[in-house]
C-alpha cells in the first residue's frame, strides 16, 4: 500500500499545495513553523478521519478562510481508490472513498493504516490513563470493526447511566432504567476486557523484541494492561460501587477506567526511566505498532517521521534509518529541519525519495 498524491486546501496553514508521491521515502524540509508536520497531520487525517494533534476539527481550518480539504489516492495491491476529507465552519465533516459518502466515520477506520512516530508521542507516558486506553482503543480498531462498536456503544452507555446518577431521584422507574443499562453495560464490558487482554498478550513479545534490539538488551521492560476486571466482573463493580457512583454522579470503575502501564526493570518507567529511556520505550511501542498492523493487515502501514532526527540521538535515529534502507518499512514520510541531511543519508543507501522544501505552507522546489 502506498499513498500516491495529496492535495490540501485552507488546511492549517497551507493555502493550496499538491504533492506527487514516491513509494519509498518523501521527505519534508525547511525550518521550524513552516508547514511540514501539517502534511503528516493530513495524511493522518485520511487514515483516522481526524488530526492527530487536535482533536477540534475547526480548529484544523485556515484563519480566516471558511473550510478545508484533504483528497489523495491510495494505491494497494491492483487497486487505486480515492479519499476525500472536507469540513465546512458550522457543518459536519464530510469524508468519502471513491467520491462515496461514508455514513459513519468509524466505518473507514483500518482501510488507509499509517503509524506516526513523533516528539508528542511522551505524552504517552506524561499523560493520564485516557491517553493510552486511546492507542490500544485505536490499534485493535484498525482490524476489528466489532470492537470499535462494542467500545462505541460502551461509552455511550456510561454517559447513559452517569446523566440517570446525577438526576437521580430514588424512584422505582429510574432505577428500572438503571438496571436496563447496567445489563448491557456489563455485556459490553466483558467484550472490550477480553479483548484488551488478548491484544496485550500478543503484542507485548513484539513491543519487547523491539525494545531490546534499539537498547542492546539493557533493561528489562513490560506492558501491563491494570483493569479492575481483572479482579472482579463488571456486575461486581456497579453493585461495589453504587452508593460512591451516587455521590460522585458518574461510574467511578469499568473498562473506561483501564490503563496501559509502562514499566522498567519492574518501576514505572514515568518515574524510574531516563528520558533516552522513555524515548526507546515509545520507538520500541510505535515500530511493535507498525509489525502488529503488518501481520493482521497482511500489508505495511504507511510510516510518519515527525522531527525525530533533531529530537533523538544517532543510535536510535540509525536504528530507523536501517529499517528504511533494509526496505522493512514500507513506504514512509520524513520531515527535518536540515534540507541536506536526510537527502544526503538516502542517498548513501540509494533509497528512491522526493524531496519538498515547505515555507510558510507552500512548496518552494
Amino acid at each position: 500500500m502506498h499513498l500516491k498524491n495529496i492535495s490540501l486546501l485552507n488546511f492549517k496553514n497551507i493555502t493550496e499545495a499538491n504533492f506527487d508521491f514516491s513509494e519509498r521515502v518523501n521527505c519534508f524540509l525547511g525550518n521550524n513553523g513552516q508547514g511540514k508536520t501539517n502534511v503528516l497531520d493530513a495524511i493522518h487525517h485520511l487514515s483516522y478521519t481526524k488530526s492527530y494533534f487536535n482533536s477540534i476539527d475547526s480548529q484544523n481550518i485556515k484563519f480566516e478562510t471558511p473550510f478545508y480539504v484533504i483528497q489523495g489516492e491510495v494505491s494497494q495491491e491492483d487497486d487505486v481508490f480515492s479519499l476525500y476529507c472536507g469540513l465546512k465552519k458550522g457543518d459536519k465533516k464530510i469524508f468519502k472513498k471513491n467520491k462515496k459518502n461514508y455514513s459513519r466515520l468509524a466505518d473507514h477506520i483500518g482501510l488507509f493504516p499509517v503509524v506516526m512516530i513523533t516528539p508528542y508521542d511522551i505524552n504517552l507516558v506524561l499523560d493520564g490513563s485516557e491517553t493510552r486506553r486511546k492507542f490500544i482503543d485505536a490499534l485493535i480498531s484498525q482490524f476489528n470493526k466489532n470492537y470499535l462498536n462494542e467500545l462505541i456503544q460502551y461509552n455511550k452507555l456510561i454517559q447513559q447511566r452517569n446523566s440517570i446518577l446525577k438526576g437521580m431521584k430514588g424512584s422505582s422507574s429510574i432505577n428500572d432504567l438503571l438496571d436496563i443499562y447496567e445489563i448491557q453495560i456489563v455485556e459490553k464490558s466483558k467484550i472490550i476486557f477480553e479483548k484488551r487482554n488478548s491484544f496485550i498478550k500478543e503484542f507485548s513479545p513484539i513491543f519487547n523484541k523491539y525494545y531490546q534490539d534499539i537498547s542492546a538488551g539493557k533493561e528489562d521492560v513490560d506492558l501491563i494492561y491494570s483493569s479492575s476486571l481483572h479482579d472482579h466482573s463488571m456486575e461486581e463493580l456497579l453493585k461495589i460501587n453504587y452508593d460512591k457512583d451516587r455521590m460522585l454522579t458518574y461510574t467511578s470503575a469499568g473498562v473506561h477506567r483501564d490503563d496501559l502501564q509502562f514499566m522498567i526493570n519492574g518501576f514505572p518507567i514515568k518515574k524510574f526511566g531516563s528520558q533516552g529511556q522513555q524515548k526507546t520505550f515509545l520507538i520500541a511501542l510505535k515500530l511493535a505498532k507498525f509489525e502488529y498492523i503488518t501481520i493482521k493487515k497482511g500489508f505495511k502501514p504507511i510510516l510518519l517521521l515527525d522531527d525525530i532526527f533533531d529530537k533523538l540521538d544517532n543510535d536510535r535515529v540509525g536504528y530507523i534509518l536501517k529499517l528504511i534502507e533494509k526496505g522493512d518499512v514500507g513506504q514512509t514520510f520524513i520531515t527535518d529541519t536540515d534540507v541536506n541531511k536526510v537527502p544526503e543519508i538516502l542517498n548513501t543507501f540509494n533509497v528512491n525519495f522526493n524531496k519538498f522544501i515547505i515555507e510558510n505552507g507552500e512548496i518552494k522546489n
